[in-house]
């Protein structure tokens, strides 16, 4: 694997950050939203967010006062494509 596979295998390791990406799946959400859903601390949820928008599995942007988090499913790309290797070809 390479390193950017490595990182996002490592992001989506961590039970967290896997529900983060699955809020986000169907639309982009706050920052205090996502918090809200997680009996972690807000500082705690920050770095999760920190860690999938570095590796590219979710973009930020300001909306006034806050942080908007948006999935960015092309992230996860890489991964896919080295896992789809362990697939068996389907019988023609």
């Amino acid at each position: 694997m390479n390193d950017g596979v490595d990182g996002v295998a490592a992001a989506v390791a961590d039970p967290v950050r896997r529900e983060i990406l699955e809020m986000l799946r169907d639309r982009p959400l706050p920052a205090r939203r996502i918090a809200e859903r997680f009996p972690i601390s807000r500082p705690a949820v920050s770095r999760h967010l920190r860690v999938l928008r570095e590796c590219g599995l979710v973009r930020d942007t300001a909306d006034g006062r806050e942080r908007l988090y948006r999935l960015q499913p092309a992230g996860l790309a890489g991964l896919s494509d080295w896992l789809a290797g362990f697939v068996p070809a389907a019988p023609v």
